[in-house]
């Protein structure tokens, strides 16, 4: 095996310790190793989808990037095309819930996901699928 370090911050490491004792890991390199596993699984999964799909864009964002909204709109706008709806909540004072429906070729969903990863403020987003049944709409005017 090789050795690597790396920097976290300490909430991020605190939080990971209490969850690989929660299901009884008694390795953190497992841990992590498990983590990256999954990480590289979903990557693939996501990858290896073709053809039409139908899903869920789960997007957590905190408030105080001021441009986080802006460009989740300009994004959205790029992509309008795929998008079918977008429902907004708040998660307590800090963060908020984007949940964005699609609906068409998965290489632009996939392409819309990764835009949104990118974003500075952006904390978590999660693509969920399916193979549509549905044909994706026109052009919103």
């Amino acid at each position: 095996m090789i050795r690597i370090s790396m920097s976290l911050p300490r909430k991020l490491l605190e939080e990971f310790d209490e969850i690989l004792q929660d299901r009884g890991y008694n390795s953190r390199s497992k841990g992590i190793r498990d983590a990256l596993e999954d990480y590289i699984i979903r990557y693939q999964w996501m990858n290896e989808m073709e053809g039409e799909r139908m899903g869920t864009i789960a997007v957590i964002f905190e408030y105080h990037y001021t441009s986080v909204l802006k460009d989740l709109a300009n994004i959205q706008h790029d992509f309008r095309e795929q998008i079918t709806a977008v429902m907004r909540t708040d998660i307590g004072e800090k963060y908020c819930q984007e949940i964005i429906v699609v609906n068409g070729d998965v290489k632009h969903i996939r392409d819309l996901t990764e835009k949104i990863k990118r974003l500075k403020g952006v904390e978590h987003v999660k693509l969920t699928s399916t193979v549509s049944k549905v044909k994706p709409h026109k052009n919103r005017t």
